[in-house]
């Protein structure tokens, strides 16, 4: 951790949150990040917000420490990443941070201010740099992936996930709840997978179970935790049709991207204040 940078706060914790917080935190930002207390995130192996289940969690060679707000900056000045139970963002209000990031990835704001540090990134829709944030990082994929947006917004939200090379638009790689419940897992993130496998089943309020079968050859590349309580249509799953194991485990080229947008924000703001 390098003492001229500032402690960054990043408000979410799953996978694309996590390639930010890991690409700052290799340069020697302390990171804190928040979560709610059952994350949503798919690609556990790759997300930070793992810690919250487990206590504590690995992405890549860096650890990160479930722990309480007071505890975050001793915890961050250790060389591991913070992450906090903390969805009314108190974190904010506590340490008063230089620079906070909305990496909750909900396609709209839900609760950040521009007037919430001195610097304020948020990542994809939802967000319009000069009004609620200082800058807006792209998120689609294209030509403009990891772009630093000082004016204006992002590009809307499609509603679609984007294209993995294997499958195009034949079927999505996006596994959703046929209906609400909880899902129980029928195989392991990093499994390989056979078309028409049951991946996962989602246990509806009455004890039904609704199956989830693999729409394709791939590796199963995320899975919701069984504790999260799911919506029928919800996004709960992750089948990579490019089959190849280590992308599991392994922080994504899209997460990288936008991980570099941010770096690039907070280095041009800090080039203008010090």
């Amino acid at each position: 951790m390098r003492a001229d940078f500032p402690l960054v706060v990043i408000r979410g914790a799953g996978d694309l949150a996590s390639g930010v917080a890991l690409r700052l935190h290799r340069i020697g930002f302390p990171i804190v990040m928040t979560e709610i207390n059952h994350p949503l995130a798919v690609r556990r192996t790759v997300s930070f917000a793992q810690a919250i289940f487990d206590g504590v969690c690995t992405v890549e060679e860096v650890t990160g420490r479930r722990c309480s707000i007071e505890e975050a900056a001793t915890v961050a000045a250790n060389n591991e990443i913070a992450v906090v139970v903390d969805p009314a963002g108190e974190t904010l209000r506590r340490w008063q941070p230089s620079v906070v990031v909305d990496a909750i990835m909900a396609k709209r704001n839900t609760g950040t201010h521009k007037d919430d540090a001195a610097l304020v990134v948020a990542l994809g829709p939802g967000f319009t740099a000069g009004v609620d944030c200082h800058a807006v990082i792209e998120t689609d994929r294209g030509h403009n992936l990891g772009r630093v947006i000082w004016q204006g917004s992002a590009a809307p939200d499609t509603g679609e996930p984007g294209e993995l090379p294997g499958i195009g638009r034949r079927a999505s790689r996006v596994l959703r709840a046929p209906v609400a419940g909880h899902v129980i897992g029928r195989c392991a993130i990093g499994e390989r997978i056979v078309e028409g496998a049951e991946l996962a089943v989602v246990r509806d309020a009455m004890g039904g179970e609704h199956p989830i079968v693999a729409p394709f050859v791939g590796v199963l590349r995320g899975l919701i935790h069984p504790t999260v309580t799911v919506t029928a249509g919800m996004k709960i799953g992750d089948l990579d049709p490019r089959a190849d194991v280590a992308y599991c485990f392994t922080v994504s080229d899209k997460s990288l991207a936008i991980g570099g947008g941010v770096m690039e924000a907070i280095l041009m703001w800090l080039a203008k204040t010090q």
